[in-house]
């Protein structure tokens, strides 16, 4: 079944902790205010609310660590909370403006240049300070914030749905995001995945939370600091399923993929720098790889905040969804401790409550395969482009094939639109591999033509194990003049929507299809599929996956360039053919079974 993988953060294979996105439905007791109609000012009402008065957090013995996640909530009243955050290129440095509308009246406010440095987030945004029960400061820290994090209705009659994404992007090459918390909505204050655990002992704790006096003046936020009453609880995995097992406790829905967050970081990070579970990434098209090894303590069950899906394909699974922390709070105060009975309970979309947490069922093909004559009509098409390539790292071949040194990496084509791309893939019966055809739409969305283009075939590696579209893109390491010196096997791809890239751009899809990877790309047995990649989204192979690299063995330290080439062959119809490739520069140093490899920066954006 697929599964996902985040990229890695050093020069070695990686695997850190993933976050998935879960909303809250803010319980009864922190209903905003509506505003005093003749008091308001044109634009949203922020203000700071804490969903209850204490939290239970917990310290794990063999990974001791707190994640703030204190339940506090930014709401927006009078009308959305909307930012559009975006970078000209990878030359220039991120901006962000507030999108006011008033009616049909739209009013663009720049927010001060070099607030916002990337797109986690509002940096610094709130203001966190601890003390001890004998009145001791013991922490002081800001946070963060995502205006997208795990959000939810606070009065009932606020629209159902959220307009705005779920998460903020962690791609390093993102170009445009847009932020929000929906009118009549709040957004969880908690960093997530961008937070980093704290030291604090068993026992308990006050915490103050506001909101920074800069953000306060910028947006007109009232000062009106959160108090609340924090129950550290120290625990450990022996006794609780050890390895792969969860905690018992009602206060999780960890399933069978439990630990904290930062110990699946340090299994990522430390463990795997040489070990066998990321033999695959070593893979070059290299067949005989046994399924890759769980890590010691995969990723936690999130707490409401993190990327939902800006994952990319990956050999590992992915974090299971939490329950939000007001909807754990008021199902324990219900009685409702059954771990497994509660998790399948409450966690889950329906009215009033969008926690991401669903198995989204995959987009369906046409029932029959299109017939009559093919024809590629004037109407908008999709425009792929590749990002450079991230997550380089260089490994030996391990014990499956040893002697060999690799350059892995991890690779994205994003579709900047103004139209989808639509693929449906059709088996004759007994036939291995599907027909696949390319559909157009017109601005009704409309079926009005269609195109054959080339295959599909089933990949049973492992990490893969879906149909792959063939021919989307290319992978090439380039000498130092840019002529190719060696090319990857890999030209097949199950296309997904796993990584916001620009949702700026036109017709960009704020909640796409075609997320979840167990669903996107068909099973063996699968007569049809239908694989679609959205304006604005990308698709990322990590570097631990089979394919993701280049065999080095044999070449010359030195200057080259990896690129990452989309659409390699032209079957697919786009509005754009020259904006396919992307380079990056790496130097290769080192001497055989210990190469190395220098990442420099592309512009900007300083990321390996």
């Amino acid at each position: 079944m697929m599964t996902r993988s985040q990229q890695g953060r050093t020069n070695r294979l990686t695997r850190p902790s993933i976050a998935i996105a879960a909303a809250v439905a803010v319980t009864a007791g922190v209903v905003a205010a509506a505003p005093d109609a003749k008091t308001a000012q044109p634009g949203p009402k922020l203000s700071l609310i804490a969903a209850s008065a204490s939290v239970t957090l917990d310290s794990w013995k063999e990974d001791p660590g707190v994640y703030l996640d204190l339940g506090t909530y930014l709401t927006s009243e009078n009308g959305a909370f909307e930012l559009k955050v975006t970078r000209k290129s990878y030359k220039d440095p991120v901006v962000a403006a507030q999108i006011i509308r008033d009616g049909k009246k739209t009013q663009t406010k720049a927010l001060p240049a070099g607030l916002v440095k990337d797109f986690s987030g509002l940096p610094d945004f709130a203001q966190i300070s601890v003390i001890d029960a004998a009145g001791k400061s013991v922490l002081e820290k800001t946070e963060a914030f995502c205006p997208n994090n795990a959000s939810g209705r606070v009065r009932p009659d606020a629209p159902a749905n959220s307009k705005y994404p779920q998460s903020c992007p962690v791609n390093p090459f993102t170009l445009g995001s847009v932020w929000g918390v929906e009118n009549g909505w709040a957004a969880n204050t908690y960093a997530g995945y961008y937070s980093d655990a704290v030291q604090l002992p068993a026992g308990t704790y006050t915490a103050k939370i506001s909101v920074t006096k800069k953000y306060r003046d910028l947006f007109g936020i009232e000062d009106k600091p959160q108090s609340v009453k924090v129950t550290v609880r120290e625990r450990s995995w022996e006794g609780e399923g050890g390895g792969e097992g969860v905690s018992a406790s009602s206060e999780s829905s960890e399933s069978s993929a439990g630990a904290s967050s930062k110990t699946a970081a340090k299994s990522g990070h430390d463990a795997h720098a040489g070990h066998a579970a990321a033999a695959p990434a070593a893979a070059s098209g290299h067949a005989g790889h046994g399924a890759p090894a769980r890590t010691d303590a995969p990723a936690a069950a999130t707490t409401g905040a993190g990327a939902t899906f800006n994952v990319g394909h990956g050999p590992y699974p992915p974090a299971p969804p939490a329950l939000p922390w007001a909807l754990k709070k008021q199902a324990t105060e219900k009685g409702a401790l059954g771990r497994q009975g509660f998790s399948a309970a409450a966690v889950g979309d329906r009215a009033g409550q969008t926690d991401g947490s669903r198995q989204a069922p995959g987009v369906q093909p046409n029932a029959k395969r299109p017939a009559g004559k093919a024809t590629v009509p004037d109407v908008p098409k999709p425009d792929l482009r590749s990002l450079p390539a991230y997550g380089i790292t260089v490994s030996d071949g391990y014990e499956d094939v040893p002697g060999k040194d690799y350059l892995a990496f991890s690779a994205n084509v994003w579709n900047a639109g103004p139209a989808k791309l639509v693929v449906d893939g059709f088996r004759s019966p007994g036939k291995e591999l599907m027909d696949a055809y390319q559909y157009f739409y017109d601005a009704d969305g409309k079926q009005v033509g269609y195109t054959p283009t080339g295959t599909m075939e089933w990949d049973p590696r492992p990490g893969h194990e879906h149909w792959h579209f063939t021919d989307f893109a290319s992978y090439r390491l380039l000498k130092a003049d840019q002529k190719e010196t060696v090319r990857s096997g890999k030209e097949a791809f199950c296309l997904a929507n796993t990584d916001a890239v620009d949702y700026t751009v036109k017709n960009a899809n704020w909640h796409p299809d075609n997320t979840d990877l167990s669903t996107a790309c068909g099973q063996e047995n699968s007569i049809s599929v239908r694989e679609v990649l959205d304006v604005g989204s990308g698709d990322t192979y990590t570097q631990d996956l089979p394919g993701q690299s280049f065999d080095i063995t044999d070449l010359p330290n030195g200057t080259y360039y990896i690129q990452v080439l989309a659409n390699p062959e032209n079957r697919l119809k786009e509005t754009n053919h020259n904006n396919n490739s992307a380079l990056r520069k790496v130097v290769l140093g080192g001497k055989k079974g210990a190469r190395t490899v220098k990442v420099p920066a592309h512009h900007l954006i300083d990321a390996n």
